[in-house]
């Protein structure tokens, strides 16, 4: 296809994907609005944290969506399916998801982030299993190019936890450890995708080996992971690194947090969408040079635009705050201006690495989160200060640095080659 071709209809894919965002989005800040509503402050913290280790899990797990687009739209350039190896990587990603799980259960740690409420760990296993199984649905679909059922997809998981949600409100059970439960349920609309998905397999392909899936896939997962600890894992970080503080201020941080954050957990599907737009540009010397001029000009633009995110948090954020989930939450405007400012850079962060992913460069997406988790945890213990001060420095100075390592690797290298090669061979 040629490079206009490629630019057409990933634009009316991003189109069609649009409407499904929107009503992402919505259907996310209604739950977490309603939660905040329901419980006070200090135990919306306790939620916020689990909120975060779930959410920041499945962020964890989303390079598996990109991987397995970019295996299915590798595999379609040759009139192919994904093999194999797609079943491999699940498997790699649910049992790494397991882990996580079961190392919440440890006392020390199950103790101090989920202070008298414990199981809310094993809840977080659940729910990151089931992850494992969506992204992996989710992948295949959208690197077949099946925009439609991706589309439903996306909508079914906030969908099934803004039902379950209002289940429990007309019951009256609306205590935290139900509340969780409600979120966790998103993480099985999968189910409702199995057999799309499965037609979109062909398990007599072969694919890459366990040695080659479980390394790239680790690489992946714990660059993910390092880039959740920054975004819906924040506050999980915070409390392991800066404990202690106003119970009732940081419950407000972290709702203005969730606000911030909410939609770069929907950034996922337009990296998955981003991966194999880049594998067919990066097919003709055309298409490499105007994906570089998207690219920096998506950046400058981003730049602007956290700025203006910035200033619109400082004059507006602690009345927006006040007026989404009451009078209960205060925050001060320097620290919404420092959550918009983060979250406006990690959008083009996370784009740039999907174009990484799709260069099957699992390496450089590892290095660049290691770099932005580094800079926050340094500056969460380094910076002097309360917590909620540290918390609000460090989150708006870590994507700076991130994003100029990214885009560093981004237009230095080459992506000729790593479009049909793993790491093994390409780096």
């Amino acid at each position: 296809m040629s490079v206009p071709g490629v630019v057409r209809d990933t634009r009316r894919t991003a189109g069609k994907l649009g409407g499904s965002l929107i009503a992402s989005i919505i259907l996310g800040y209604v739950l977490t609005v309603a939660c905040a509503r329901l419980l006070p402050p200090d135990q919306y913290a306790t939620f916020v944290t689990f909120w975060g280790l779930l959410m920041g899990l499945g962020s964890a797990l989303s390079p598996l969506e990109q991987e397995l687009s970019r295996q299915s739209a590798v595999a379609a350039l040759t009139g192919g399916l994904a093999g194999r190896g797609a079943l491999r990587a699940v498997a790699t990603a649910a049992a790494a998801a397991a882990a996580f799980g079961l190392a919440l259960l440890v006392p020390p740690v199950n103790d101090r982030l989920f202070p008298g409420t414990g199981e809310l760990a094993l809840v977080v296993l659940a729910g990151g299993v089931a992850f494992a199984c969506q992204f992996g649905i989710r992948g295949v679909l959208i690197g077949q190019h099946q925009v439609k059922h991706f589309a439903w997809l996306v909508v079914a998981e906030p969908a099934v936890r803004a039902l379950v949600l209002g289940l429990l409100v007309l019951a009256t059970a609306y205590q935290l450890v139900p509340l969780a439960l409600a979120v966790a349920a998103g993480s099985f609309a999968w189910l409702l995708f199995v057999r799309q998905g499965w037609r979109l397999l062909d398990v007599r392909a072969e694919g890459d080996g366990w040695p080659v899936t479980v390394r790239r896939m680790l690489m992946l997962l714990l660059g993910a992971a390092l880039t959740a600890s920054v975004i819906t894992g924040y506050p999980a970080l915070v409390g392991l690194l800066a404990p202690g503080g106003d119970r009732d201020r940081l419950g407000a941080v972290f709702a203005a947090l969730v606000i911030a954050r909410l939609p770069l957990t929907l950034v996922g599907p337009v990296q998955s969408l981003a991966v194999p737009f880049v594998v067919r540009l990066s097919t003709s010397e055309a298409g490499r040079h105007r994906l570089r001029r998207v690219l920096l000009l998506g950046t400058f633009a981003s730049l602007a635009l956290a700025a203006l995110g910035a200033l619109v948090g400082l004059l507006l954020g602690p009345w927006a705050v006040e007026f989404v989930y009451g009078a209960g939450y205060q925050v001060d405007g320097w620290a919404v201006a420092g959550l918009a400012w983060s979250s406006v850079l990690l959008v083009p962060m996370q784009l740039l690495t999907a174009v990484l992913v799709a260069r099957a460069q699992a390496k450089r997406v590892l290095i660049t989160w290691a770099v932005v988790a580094a800079t926050a945890s340094v500056l969460l213990l380094a910076v002097p200060g309360d917590t909620v001060f540290r918390a609000v420095v460090a989150l708006a100075a870590a994507p700076m640095t991130g994003l100029a390592v990214v885009l560093a690797f981004v237009l230095a290298n080459s992506p000729a080659r790593a479009t049909r090669h793993s790491d093994e061979r390409s780096e």
